[in-house]
């Protein structure tokens, strides 16, 4: 069985070359919904049908371990998935979320005010405001939605993605945490590092969900067992043209990106 990573477009790529980094002995297969993106300005109904048919799609892919690396598709339909698609559908998959791993690096004991920068989406469902103040209920939390910036990642526009990093910094300022809540934003990270104050720190899901999975992996020795380590990586798409294979070969030159068979 083989780890899956599911992701609204090519961002995700990001977070399973973290993986990749910390565990290459393991078998991965990416999907990235490129036919459908952006999903942070789409509907929750359209958002939780997208997943759901990634989700089945990567089951049939023998993925007994399933890491929905999109933020939007994590505030949106997780919860449906894990406690009534998944136990029914295929109740020996797991599904994980990238947002807890995220609250959780976010909460320093000195941290009293966290930012986070996502899609419309997520920031419409206050899923990072939940779950910080499930753990500390006296934090403040600033969540603004950049709705502008995957279409530009998405079109490696990176000049434009500098423009609209530097007019949202300002409103992020006077945090002690900024959470990048979205698997496209650690491509403009430095963009965000260059421009806020020293004292904000820049919560990137790249630099943490390797070493978190590892942990999750350690602690469920269930679930480790049954994945293949073979280093086998596999990386699809719902649709392929020659920018997206462009912008996967900066972050993989030496695996390619394939369309999906329907």
């Amino acid at each position: 069985m083989k780890i899956g990573i599911f992701d609204s477009g090519l961002g995700g790529l990001v977070i399973t070359r973290a993986f990749i980094n910390e565990m290459p002995e393991y078998d991965y297969v990416y999907y990235g919904d490129t036919q459908n993106l952006p999903y942070g300005e789409k509907t929750s109904g359209s958002i939780l049908s997208y997943t759901l048919e990634a989700v089945r799609f990567l089951i049939a892919q023998d993925c007994s371990l399933i890491i929905t690396a999109c933020n939007t598709a994590t505030s949106i339909a997780l919860r449906y998935l894990q406690q009534r698609f998944i136990p029914s559908y295929a109740p020996s998959v797991k599904v994980l979320g990238v947002v807890i791993p995220t609250v959780e690096e976010a909460l320093l004991p000195a941290t009293s005010k966290v930012g986070v920068i996502a899609t419309s989406a997520t920031v419409r469902s206050q899923i990072y405001r939940i779950e910080l103040q499930k753990i500390r209920p006296e934090l403040y939390v600033r969540e603004i939605a950049a709705p502008e910036l995957v279409p530009a990642i998405e079109n490696n526009n990176f000049a434009e993605a500098e423009k609209i990093v530097r007019n949202y910094v300002s409103r992020f300022a006077d945090m002690d945490s900024l959470i990048l809540g979205c698997t496209h934003y650690p491509l403009v990270k430095n963009f965000f590092r260059e421009y806020l104050p020293r004292h904000v720190r820049v919560i990137s899901q790249d630099e943490l969900m390797g070493a978190k999975l590892r942990d999750y992996l350690r602690r469920h020795q269930e679930i480790d067992g049954g994945l293949e380590r073979r280093s086998d990586y596999q990386f699809l798409v719902s649709s392929l043209n020659h920018h997206y294979q462009k912008v996967a070969e900066t972050l993989f030159p030496d695996i390619p990106v394939r369309e999906r068979i329907r």
